[in-house]
Formats: structure tokens, C-alpha cells, sequence
């Protein structure tokens, strides 16, 4: 890449983002705060309410010194290894979240978990490595209250400990990131605040409250979807929300209603919005970065928040997500016009349409270049997806997950309908615009436009739409604007095996045995080899539909029955 390229590259990437970026990262690299490791830590808050239990995640400690994050399993050294430069910065970071004291039975680990917390204070002095940085500790903090709000005694010098990673964590603020990192400080901070009492807590859990006050209104949108477009985000962050819930509620009359009302309302908001964005088979969509396995599913925590709310409080929060929007063919359409996302629904079929921008401008680290992308199940399978995400960092596999490649939507000449580049960097985006969404007694139709290829001569302009009934559907694709080469991708899920039984026709077989025909009535289609990636660590081969437009157009149709 030239010069000017990059020049061009870095100055559609910056121009975003807000002033506190710039000046709050300058801030965190030159100021190194101190912190009192040996100032006595506040004493413990009396608990007057009731903890309910917490979303139980998947175990990852497998024996005292062997741990499974992200698909991959390492033991830690006798000694050391918290700081391992062999290991990815994302392993360790999971390393030292200590997820697995609240984990599926947790309750028979407790002398491991003990003698693990004591490890870690012994061996990871105040400010140094990466468990000391925001994030982790912020995970941390709020796992180690957790756990000690189960039932179980922290040793005194975790206490100690934990105190100093609130004085820390205070100081150490990611202002420079904002989005989910200054929402888990802000979590952590009312953790603590509420766990100590005194003066010092006092200020942590202010601190930690009016930042929540802030942020909130900002990361979930009025139609309960979170600002980062990402399935996988948005549980993490509701499961934040239910957790605030549940410690203000152990610790009663110390946040003010007000606050906890807002929280209230957010919650069911935000799991009404996951309940509609998961597949029949439970799982979320795949749009932006997402995979199973990391976040809790849809509906692990809607039995959280009913313990934590109470069952009828939810159920009766809980909007009509799926009421029927005409008389006839039982179909139902469900539209978040503020994240930008579209349920189709019939008896037999489900498809999850994505018209929605990459995310907040000011921080689209965890965007695709997935815009007008679809996924779509039949007879309760996963039939077309898009390709998952299987790593952070850099590299070229990242790189790809994040391009339009892997996505079921429409590539113009090579390039991808958002500059996705750096791991979590995007420069020119696409922007939808001209939305219709049309409702008839036989067929729900979705039509919508983007923008991201503009910076190509000619300035072309992707238009798909979407016709859905109770037996087939219409996928048509329109490229204006010059004379590009371009190609509609309908990625297919590993477990779908796919026949060419004509030119323009596929036949696919699922593995419950149904089948889904498809049929290209504009284009040419071939098959291609893709890739699937269901969870961190895993990417499963699979194969690809796709279809090179003819003279700007392409149109297929796919048939169930």
C-alpha cells in the first residue's frame, strides 16, 4: 500500500472518533498512577437482600494449574506464566478473569479456586502485567465479589488485594476505549463500592453509578438493541445489566431507585431484542464479531433475570415480539428500526436480515464488513450463515472473517463493503439507506441499499431485497454504478450437503434429511469452499453458493416445503 493510500486509510479511521479517544489515550500511556498496596482495605458492607445465582458459564479450569479458553487448553508453570509471551494476550486475559469461580460446578473446585485467587496476589504485584489492566481487573473484581457473595470466604489477603484493585481501577479508567470496556470498569467499580463501605467505597461506587447513568442510555438503544450491532456484545452486556441488578438488590437501599429502574427497564428491553435474534436452534445470529460459546445464551439469561426480577415481571416486560403482522400464511415480521435488524418468520422458517450501520462511528472495533447480509434456518437448521469469528488480533485469518468474503451478502470487485483492516480498525463504511419494508396477506418484503462501495469509480450502490413467504424465498441483488464485477455469497452451514442437479440449480440436503432447493434466476452460480466459525478457535470447512451478477443483477430463489 502506498503512502498515500495509508494517509487516506488512517484519516477515514480517526475522523470518527470522538476528541476523549484521542486526548484519553495520551492520558493512559503517560500517566502511571501510584496505588497504597498496603493502606488497609475499607471494611465489609452488611447484606441485607438476597443474591440470586448468576449465569453458571461453562467450566474452564480442568485441573489446579490447567486451564480451556478459547478452544485451547495450556497448564500454568509451577511458578510464573500469568505473563506468558508465548501465549496469545486474549488466553491470558481469560486467565486472569477467573470466570470459572462462578462457572458450572463451581461449588467442587472451591480448594483449587482458594488456592489459585492466593496464587494470583503473591504473584501479580500492583500495576505490573496484564492482569492490571482495566479490563481484566475489571472482570476480575466483579468474579471475586461474586464468588464471595455465593456463600464463600475470601482469604483476608484477597480482601486486601481486591481493595487495591478497586484504588487501581479508579485511576485507570478507559476513557480512551469507552463502549463495553467502560461499562465493565464502571460494573466493577459499583461492585466494590457495594462489597466495602466507608468513605473510599463510597467514592468508587459514585464513580462507578454516574458513569452507568451515562453510558447506558447510549449503549442500548430505544428498541433494546446494544449500539455495537453485535449478538454476542449484546448478552455479555445484558448479563452486566442483570449482574448490576442482582448486587443492587443484595445490597439493598444503597443505588437509588431511579437508577435500578432504568437498569429494570433496560433488561427487558435487551432480552426481548436476544430472544428475536437467536435461531431455532437457540443460538445467535452471527453478524459483526460473534460466536457461541463466549456469551450466555438467549435463554440462560432469561432465567436470569427472572430470578433476578422475577418470572412475571418478565414475562409480562416483555413485549409481543412476534405478534402476527397480517391474516394470512401465519407470517410474522419483527423490525429493531433503531440497531437496524429484521426477523422474518413463518412455521417452517426463520430468516434474520441485516440492514443496520457496522456500529457507533466512534468505535466500530468489533464491525464486519457484513452490511445487507442475511441468515436464514428451515425445518429448525441453520441453512445459510455467515462465517462466525474464530480469533482477535491481527493476522490474516482475522482479516478475513471481518471481509465481505465471509459474509452472505454481495462483494464488489474484491473489496469489502467496509474497510475493515488492524484487527478492529475500519476506515470508509457502508451506510444503509432507502429501508422498505412492505407487508402483504401472502409475503413480507425487505428492501434496502448501502453505500460502501462509493469510493470505487462510478460510486456503486448495492440494493437487495428480500420477498419471504410461507414456502420460498426471493433474494434479488442490483449493483448501480459502473461496470464492476461483483458476487452474491450464500455461505452454507458445515451440516448442509449441497448437489448441482442443474446449471442454475443446487439442492440442498439437511441433516434432519429435509431439503431446500435452490434456484439461481438471474446470474450464474458455482460452488466455492468457505469457512464456518462457530466458536473461538474453531473454524469448520464448509461450501458456498455463489452467484456473479449479470449486467448488474442476480436473483435466486430458495424453496422449502
Amino acid at each position: 500500500m502506498t503512502l498515500a493510500a495509508k494517509s487516506v486509510r488512517y484519516w477515514h479511521t480517526l475522523r470518527h472518533l470522538k476528541p476523549v479517544q484521542f486526548y484519553g489515550r495520551l492520558w493512559f500511556k503517560l500517566r502511571q498512577p501510584k496505588v497504597n498496596a498496603v493502606a488497609e482495605a475499607p471494611s465489609l458492607r452488611e447484606r441485607k437482600g438476597q443474591w440470586q445465582a448468576p449465569v453458571a458459564h461453562k467450566r474452564t479450569m480442568l485441573g489446579p494449574c490447567r486451564f480451556k479458553f478459547l478452544g485451547v487448553e495450556h497448564d500454568l508453570p509451577a511458578k510464573g506464566g500469568w505473563n506468558d509471551s508465548v501465549l496469545e494476550k486474549l488466553w491470558l486475559y481469560n486467565l486472569h478473569y477467573f470466570e470459572d469461580l462462578n462457572a458450572e460446578g463451581a461449588h467442587d473446585r472451591t480448594v483449587w479456586h482458594l488456592a489459585l485467587m492466593q496464587r494470583w496476589v503473591a504473584e501479580n504485584p500492583p500495576s505490573s502485567g496484564n492482569g492490571w489492566e482495566p479490563y481484566p481487573s475489571s472482570v476480575r473484581i466483579v468474579n471475586w465479589v461474586k464468588w464471595a457473595l455465593a456463600g464463600n470466604t475470601l482469604p483476608a489477603g484477597c480482601v486486601q488485594s481486591l481493595a487495591t484493585q478497586a484504588r487501581w481501577l479508579c485511576k485507570r479508567l478507559e476513557v480512551h476505549l469507552l463502549g463495553n470496556h467502560l461499562f465493565a470498569n464502571a460494573k466493577a467499580l459499583v461492585f466494590a463500592g457495594l462489597y466495602f463501605e466507608g468513605p473510599e467505597a463510597g467514592q468508587w461506587l459514585a464513580k462507578g453509578l454516574d458513569i452507568l447513568a451515562r453510558e447506558l442510555p447510549e449503549q442500548v438503544l430505544p428498541d433494546g438493541g446494544n449500539f455495537e450491532r453485535s449478538p454476542m456484545y449484546h448478552a455479555i452486556f445484558l448479563e452486566d445489566v442483570l449482574d448490576l441488578l442482582n448486587v443492587a438488590g443484595a445490597y439493598a437501599n444503597q443505588v437509588p431507585t431511579t437508577l435500578v429502574a432504568r437498569w429494570r427497564d433496560a433488561s427487558l428491553r435487551m432480552l426481548d431484542w436476544l430472544q428475536g435474534m437467536k435461531h431455532p436452534d437457540g443460538q445467535i445470529a452471527l453478524f459483526n464479531d460473534a460466536a457461541f460459546g463466549i456469551a450466555a445464551t438467549a435463554d440462560e439469561l432469561a432465567a436470569y433475570a427472572g430470578r433476578v426480577l422475577g418470572t412475571a415481571a418478565v414475562l409480562s416486560g416483555l413485549p409481543r415480539r412476534c405478534a402476527p403482522c397480517n391474516d394470512g400464511g401465519g407470517l410474522h415480521l419483527t423490525q429493531w428500526a433503531d440497531s437496524g435488524y429484521i426477523r422474518l418468520e413463518c412455521a417452517d422458517a426463520v430468516a434474520l436480515l441485516d440492514v443496520a450501520p457496522i456500529g457507533p462511528d466512534y468505535l466500530p472495533g468489533h464491525a464486519h464488513a457484513d452490511t445487507l447480509s442475511f441468515e436464514f434456518s428451515v425445518f429448525g437448521r441453520r441453512v445459510i450463515v455467515n462465517g462466525g469469528t474464530s480469533r482477535y488480533g491481527l493476522g490474516p485469518e482475522r482479516l478475513r472473517e471481518r471481509q465481505t468474503v465471509s459474509h452472505s451478502t454481495v462483494e464488489v470487485d474484491g473489496e469489502s463493503s467496509s474497510e475493515v483492516w488492524g484487527g478492529f480498525r475500519v476506515a470508509r463504511r457502508a451506510y444503509p439507506f432507502d429501508l422498505v419494508v412492505s407487508e402483504y396477506p401472502d409475503v413480507l418484503s425487505v428492501a434496502c441499499s448501502h453505500d460502501g462501495y462509493k469510493r470505487l469509480p462510478g460510486k456503486p450502490v448495492h440494493r437487495r431485497s428480500w420477498q419471504f413467504s410461507p414456502s420460498h424465498m426471493v433474494v434479488a441483488d442490483s449493483v448501480s454504478g459502473g461496470c464492476w464485477p461483483a458476487v452474491a455469497r450464500y455461505i452454507l452451514h458445515p451440516d448442509v450437503s449441497v448437489e448441482r442437479v442443474a446449471p442454475d440449480v443446487f439442492d440442498l440436503k439437511l441433516a434432519n434429511g429435509r431439503r431446500v432447493l435452490v434456484k439461481i434466476d438471474n446470474g450464474s452460480g458455482r460452488l466455492e469452499r468457505a469457512g464456518f466459525a462457530p466458536e473461538f478457535g474453531k473454524v469448520l470447512p464448509t461450501q458456498c453458493i455463489a452467484v456473479d451478477l449479470h449486467d448488474g443483477k442476480a436473483q435466486v430463489r430458495l424453496t422449502w416445503s
